[in-house]
């Protein structure tokens, strides 16, 4: 990007049903990743998506495969919540065509599945942080997408949204058999949700595995700087910063 090389020999593969989360320190390359898998960029290299080659499918099939939530999407002026989540159904609708029923009906199951029919004509910037971030998950639902890309789903949101927006990918994850991958800088949320953790460093990949061998003291003092202490909360770590000692 920019005559720069952001991302360079990343080899990872990513199973159905598997949700892995990318993890990295500012600019090592984590959301430049999730939009190359989403087709928002090119690279050079070799992306199969279901087995085949990602360039040779069009556009349309790319998205029938894959549904992005991006951090900040820009959202139409005057979009309800109805509008933006039927918006998911793009790839389903020919050029010039028009919804049909089976179109509104995943926009009705996805605003049910998210609690989400009572502001179903409410307009989308009027939303809470929290019910934004279900709304975006609702249009990737609606897509019917059978891997779902989520950049940093939990930006901005307070620690009891991060959680209801974590356990509702996950049980959207097991309900549709659906395979996510994300991006997180909460490190301890990462590893509580993720099945496996990639961590990037200058748009390479260096550890790939299991949260307990991915958030080792050693990984995070070389690769983020970080003096933390690990703590093993029944197989999943958590990550406790360290300040400096005062005198």
């Amino acid at each position: 990007l920019g005559g720069r090389a952001v991302l360079d020999g990343v080899d990872l593969y990513v199973a159905a049903g598997e949700w892995v989360t990318i993890i990295g320190a500012n600019g090592a390359g984590k959301s430049t990743l999730l939009r190359l898998i989403a087709g928002l960029i090119a690279g050079d290299g070799e992306l199969l998506l279901d087995g085949r080659p990602a360039s040779a499918r069009k556009r349309r099939e790319r998205a029938r495969l894959l549904a992005l939530v991006v951090q900040s999407p820009l959202i139409p002026e005057g979009a309800t919540v109805a509008d933006y989540v039927l918006l998911g159904r793009t790839p389903h609708i020919r050029p010039l065509g028009v919804e049909g029923p089976t179109d509104l009906a995943a926009v009705h199951d996805a605003l049910a599945r998210l609690d989400l029919v009572p502001f179903a004509d409410r307009l989308v910037t009027t939303l809470s942080g929290g019910e934004r971030q279900r709304v975006l998950i609702a249009r990737a639902l609606a897509q019917g997408s059978p891997v779902v890309l989520l950049d940093e789903p939990t930006t901005a949101l307070d620690v009891g949204h991060q959680q209801q927006v974590l356990e509702l990918v996950d049980e959207l994850r097991h309900d549709r058999h659906l395979t996510v991958v994300t991006t997180m800088h909460d490190l301890t949320l990462a590893g509580q949700y993720a099945d496996r953790l990639v961590l990037l460093d200058r748009g390479r990949v260096v550890v790939d595995g299991p949260a307990a061998e991915v958030l080792t003291e050693d990984n995070l003092a070389r690769y983020y700087g970080a003096r933390v202490r690990i703590i093993d909360d029944g197989g999943r770590p958590v990550v406790l910063p360290l300040r400096e000692t005062c005198t």
